[in-house]
């Protein structure tokens, strides 16, 4: 595959970076994974701005150019064949001195790399997934709030026992965090979201999870459709009495959770074990608005005109 470093495109196999970036010392950097729909890159706008507020509290002198990123997805897209495609999007510090800074990181190294989508990008029928609980808890922000960061040790970490769970692991199942304190808080690679009594409910960022950009988009999408939202605290028992639980992030849109397992093994059918009526509903309107984003402009709502 081909990919972007610096500005450039380039072979994956020929891309190197410095032994002396920090992102590869200190796991200094950010990234955003989005995916394009009709060849348009979605919501790039408001992933970038989230990489521009990360890049302000690491230190790194560094503001995305939506434009420039739109030109090199277009051109990895026609150089590697595919009509869309699933994209993550990294800056780092960059080179620096070995040793840790006090002044801001100057020369940040971009890196745009592409892959194909799950399904060829076609967009599937949603599928009931299974949500394990896990002994591990979800680790606090090092900073003021949560960054999609180069520290990924606690997903990993999570990514291991989950896939110690032989029930779990047949059932392709998603790994849920609950928070230090015990409550419900995020997927590995995703974000919360639950139904009951017609209102949407979703862990509160004080639970120390990713506010994700699917997970801001869908809260706008169902106050739009005005159906109520809360951020709370929840705990597990209350995720166990939901009508409906569903999983987001930016490649996989909406995915309905029909199962529920503890440590234990033990299961718990959710509603009637299949896409719920308001999930349904909100993910028919969410594609609706990804499919013809042509322009990739947001409206004042944040939806895709």
């Amino acid at each position: 595959m081909n990919i972007v470093l610096n500005g450039s495109m380039i072979d994956e196999k020929k891309a190197m970076v410095s032994v002396y970036d920090h992102g590869f010392l200190y796991g200094m950097g950010l990234f955003e994974t989005f995916r394009t729909y009709g060849g348009k890159p979605f919501l790039l706008e408001t992933h970038l701005s989230r990489l521009a507020v990360g890049c302000r509290e690491l230190g790194i002198d560094f503001t995305p150019d939506p434009l420039k990123l739109a030109a090199e997805v277009s051109m990895l897209l026609k150089a590697n064949g595919l009509p869309d495609g699933y994209f993550r999007y990294t800056v780092t510090a960059g080179t620096d001195v070995l040793g840790l800074p006090t002044a801001s990181y100057e020369r940040p190294t971009e890196v745009l790399y592409v892959k194909p989508l799950p399904h060829d990008g076609v967009v599937q029928q949603p599928i009931g997934k299974a949500l394990q609980r896990l002994k591990l808890r979800r680790n606090t922000p090092e900073g003021l709030m949560r960054h999609k960061s180069l520290h990924y040790m606690n997903n990993i970490l999570a990514k291991k026992e989950l896939n110690r769970y032989s029930w779990a692991a047949a059932a392709g199942a998603e790994g849920l965090f609950l928070d230090t304190r015990g409550y419900v808080c995020e997927g590995i690679v995703s974000n919360l979201f639950f139904v009951r009594e017609g209102s949407l409910m979703t862990p509160a960022v004080e639970t120390g999870l990713l506010p994700g950009i699917t997970r801001q988009f869908v809260m706008e999408l169902a106050l739009q459709l005005e159906v109520p939202v809360m951020e709370g605290l929840y705990t597990w028992e209350e995720l166990l009495a939901a009508e409906e639980v569903f999983m987001t992030n930016s490649i996989q849109e909406l995915v309905p959770v029909t199962c529920l397992y503890d440590e234990a093994g033990m299961s718990r059918s959710v509603g009637i074990g299949s896409i719920g009526p308001l999930t349904g509903l909100l993910l028919a309107h969410y594609r609706k608005l990804a499919q013809p984003a042509s322009d990739g402009h947001l409206d004042e709502g944040g939806l895709v005109k």
